[in-house]
């Protein structure tokens, strides 16, 4: 018998079986070894017919719309319906961490705001004060004194939201050409948006206008806006981003990433906000549903095939090896440097790389691309048979055409685009002398001011982003471009990089300041190898971004054709992809199978200690002092939990709430087998992850002694523990 590991369309034989059939070959002879090739041959063939493949009934997603929500089909799928007040409560009480990127609730009615530590984080460590470290301590405001302004840090509340579809596509319709009517919509959008700022209701408000499907559908939403926010609390890193990166997009997961701010009012008191989401420290069940409401980030779900295998092939392998190599020269700068602002900095590359490498795995995965094709044979069918909408059926052609442009212009925008600040540096030479050229003197005193402030931090970090550079010129243009061979000299790319620098007069700050006098003719007579550079790929670039540009315009107008034809057949039935525009989506509580074993619903504090001491304390799954000697009642408290919610980046800080609105857990992350969720939600394996409430609030009580804090999340006073002293004693 032969027995074989199978995961979807990948066959692996089980090594000791494999070793086994080998030893038996070598003594029945070549035929029998024949034989096992064609049987491991015949196995290995695809497990489906793409043909047969239908699209999942959510393989758009659930990121419902506050303008349409579906309490029709949450009354049918948890028998709930939720209410106008409910719905309005639900609303308010979430927040968008506009410049942090993530989302924030109220959970007291004195203003006080939970999100995840990684997205207050950096913004957070800026206040500290000589001597403080609170990557290595955290901070708690013991009082209300104590709580410190966080500059530059706000939240927007969605306070109204207007449906203004008919006005815009009234507008729309006036323009004769395709070009034509997207500036028509853009000028209406504006305007509209300029009129309701005047009018009283809206007066005090940050009016956006909001694009759903692509053009489908347009919305003014008004935000409240809450500019002076103060720390509350802020555990440390380790607690924070526990595991590093070992950890990250993985589950069973133990962190606890969350942080507490408050919003204060123009007179320097704590906001009253009545709608808030009350904490219930004992709310997650098995199979319970749950409601995420957040600003995911941004999906592609409803785009066509022709973008999804685009994105496949060229551009995220391209933006791959853009943050890698990125990542890996600011590791090894980071060595020396041992900066927090750069650690920040990988980390963050770190995270997009794991989540594009997971978009690039479901994009590459047969079933799930065939899944999305089989979505859009049912939309042009569909299409196809509706006699208003047949001769709309032209624009998968078209995109098809756009893409196939994008893939031939996509070689010089990402080959020539430079890395490093010297050879940035060129190429904004090479431009201020153009910009002399045509007299446009304001462009040029400003891009001359900032090429007088360059200053080089680190050569060695230097090179290796040049040799970067060089190994994407090498990869997307090819050995026998101009400008790589003139950049390279048949080098490797980075012995040339060492080599451009050492030969470079750009990095002597005096040379460089004298460069932004000189006439157009005195700099193009410049001898410098990163000129020369500068030189060649500058002419390129720019025709290859213009061609760009002009692609966008087109791709612009066909995708809000075919989303305007998506929402004529399908209607509010499918949400929109996501705009970093308040969403609520559903889920239940619920493990799932992986790795041959099981995941628990949630996990407990037992199995960070695990972590720590399975990986002899050793970072990343090190823990601060004060978190070495727990008390007996933490261990068993739960830590984070998995629901089937549709999320993505952006949704990062918004509050898991039950039925009644309290609030359960908070989002920090998706386990791997979210990661294709960027075009396709599979609810089988698709996992948010979130910070448990009780958990939250046992690390405050069993480690912080936060009472004050407690008692606000709770409205009860806690019986405090002491946590046992570190043992002095030595063993003999």
């Amino acid at each position: 018998m032969f027995f074989f590991f199978i995961e979807k369309n990948i066959i692996l034989p089980d090594q000791s079986i494999s070793n086994h059939f080998f030893m038996l070959s070598k003594h029945l002879g070549l035929l029998f070894s024949a034989l096992l090739l064609l049987a491991n041959a015949l196995l290995a063939q695809p497990t489906f017919n793409p043909d047969t493949v239908k699209a999942g009934r959510f393989d758009n997603g659930k990121m419902w719309t506050f303008d349409n929500p579906p309490v029709d089909f949450f009354e049918k799928e948890y028998g709930f319906r939720p209410s106008d007040a409910w719905l309005l409560k639900a609303r308010k009480a979430s927040l968008r961490f506009t410049g942090a990127g993530g989302t924030g609730s109220f959970v007291s009615p004195d203003g006080l705001i939970m999100t995840n530590h990684h997205v207050a984080r950096e913004a957070g460590t800026q206040i500290e004060k000589p001597g403080e470290n609170f990557n290595e301590n955290g901070f708690y405001a013991a009082s209300r004194a104590e709580e410190r302004r966080i500059p530059g840090l706000f939240v927007e509340q969605l306070e109204k939201i207007l449906d203004i579809t008919d006005l815009v596509q009234a507008e729309v319709m006036k323009g004769k050409s395709d070009s034509e009517r997207v500036f028509l919509r853009d000028q209406a959008l504006a305007k509209l948006r300029n009129e309701f700022s005047e009018k009283p209701e809206w007066k005090d408000l940050n009016v956006q206008a909001i694009t759903f499907y692509s053009g489908g559908k347009f919305s003014l939403y008004g935000f409240k806006r809450y500019d002076d926010l103060r720390l509350v609390f802020l555990p440390e890193l380790q607690l924070g981003y526990f595991g590093g990166d070992y950890d990250n997009f993985t589950y069973p997961r133990y962190a606890l990433d969350a942080t507490f701010v408050r919003a204060y009012d123009e007179n320097g008191n704590p906001c009253k906000t009545p709608d808030y989401y009350k904490f219930n420290t004992d709310g997650v069940r098995e199979n319970e549903p749950v409601f995420i409401v957040g600003n995911p980030g941004s999906t592609e779900r409803l785009s066509p095939i022709a973008q999804l295998e685009f994105n496949r092939d060229l551009f995220l392998p391209v933006q791959l090896q853009f943050l890698r190599g990125q990542s890996a020269a600011l590791k090894a700068y980071n060595q020396t440097a041992k900066s927090d602002s750069i650690l920040n900095v990988i980390f963050g590359f770190e995270n997009s790389i794991k989540a594009l490498s997971g978009q690039l795995k479901g994009l590459q995965d047969a079933y799930l691309f065939a899944r999305k094709k089989a979505f859009e044979r049912e939309f042009r069918a569909k299409v196809a048979a509706t006699s208003a909408l047949k001769a709309e059926e032209t624009v998968w052609s078209e995109l098809a055409a756009i893409y196939a442009e994008n893939r031939k212009v996509a070689p010089e925008r990402f080959g020539l685009n430079p890395q490093g600040e010297g050879l940035q540096t060129a190429f904004g030479v090479i431009t201020l002398a153009r910009l002399k050229e045509l007299g446009d003197s304001d462009r040029a005193a400003r891009l001359a001011e900032s090429i007088m402030n360059v200053s080089f931090s680190n050569i060695s970090l230097e090179t290796a982003l040049l040799a970067l550079h060089l190994d994407m010129a090498r990869d997307l243009l090819g050995e026998n471009d101009e400008y790589v061979k003139t950049a390279t000299q048949g080098k490797p790319s980075l012995e040339a990089a060492k080599s451009l620098i050492a030969a470079s007069k750009l990095y002597d700050s005096a040379f460089l300041k004298s460069l932004v006098d000189k006439s157009p003719a005195d700099i193009a007579a410049l001898q410098d190898p990163l000129i020369t550079l500068a030189k060649l790929a500058l002419p390129r670039l720019r025709a290859a971004n213009t061609k760009q540009r002009d692609l966008n315009l087109r791709n612009q107008i066909y995708s809000a054709k075919l989303a305007k034809l998506f929402f004529d057949v399908y209607g509010a039935s499918t949400p929109p992809d996501a705009t970093f525009s308040l969403r609520i989506n559903d889920g239940v509580v619920k493990g799932y199978d992986y790795n041959g074993t099981s995941a628990p619903v949630k996990t407990t504090f037992y199995g960070l200690y695990d972590r720590y001491f399975s990986h002899d304390k050793k970072f990343p799954w090190s823990l601060p002092k004060r978190w070495q000697t727990p008390v007996p009642d933490l261990l068993s408290a739960p830590l984070n939990f998995v629901s089937t919610n549709d999320i993505i980046g952006g949704n990062s800080g918004s509050a898991v709430v039950n039925k009644n609105l309290e609030a359960v857990g908070l989002v920090f992350d998706g386990n791997i087998e979210s990661l294709p969720g960027s075009f396709i939600y599979t609810p089988d394996t698709n996992r948010a992850i979130s910070v448990h409430t009780g958990g939250i609030v046992a690390a405050l009580k069993y480690v912080y002694r936060a009472e004050r804090l407690i008692e606000e999340l709770t409205g009860e006073k806690p019986k405090m523990q002491v946590t046992p002293k570190p043992s002095t004693s030595k063993k003999k």
